[in-house]
């Protein structure tokens, strides 16, 4: 038998920038941006943008519980970005760029949020955080064009203003989850 795999799903914003970074940790085996938490079957970016979804853009994370834990991935899931702000990061503001951790299990609701309880009791963000904590029910991967964008496009002037220096302080936050290869 081979080893077990795990899924988790987090939404911190534009896909783009989650996906990229999660992408480089050590025991994180795929990651696929898409599309979780709303009403509607089958959305497109196009619908999601509309607000009236209910869906955010997640990134479903397959990754070794053998090399990286989920209460890792959660916790530098809130390092990634701001997580008191309210259905937005940076310039992207709308419900579909909110903070959201889709859990699997009890276990999973538990360490969110315990990583949450932490962190307010520590005082780390000067305002409450806002993710939503919320039972996972269906991913929808999001189009092509959307998957490993940063990786295909990184010369684009979003990768270039935006991801590439979060990549830069992510690298230097995290070396020791970090891998400098994804080949």
């Amino acid at each position: 038998m081979g080893k077990e795999i795990k899924e988790a799903y987090f939404g911190g914003g534009c896909f783009w920038c989650t996906e990229a970074l999660f992408f480089r940790l050590k025991g994180v085996i795929d990651v696929i941006s898409g599309y979780a938490g709303g009403t509607i079957e089958s959305p497109t970016y196009e619908k999601v943008c509309t607000g009236k979804t209910g869906h955010a853009e997640v990134v479903k994370i397959k990754y070794d519980p053998d090399i990286i834990g989920y209460e890792t991935l959660v916790s530098i899931f809130f390092s990634t970005h701001d997580p008191t702000t309210l259905d937005r990061q940076g310039n992207d503001t709308g419900t579909q760029y909110r903070s959201i951790i889709l859990y699997g299990n009890d276990e999973e609701k538990e360490i969110a949020q315990k990583v949450i309880d932490d962190l307010e009791s520590e005082g780390v963000y000067g305002d409450p955080i806002v993710t939503e904590i919320v039972p996972f029910d269906k991913f929808y991967p999001a189009e092509d064009y959307h998957q490993k964008y940063y990786e295909n496009n990184p010369e684009q002037a979003y990768c270039q203003a935006i991801i590439a220096p979060k990549l830069i302080k992510f690298r230097e936050k995290f070396k020791k989850y970090y891998k400098e290869s994804n080949k």
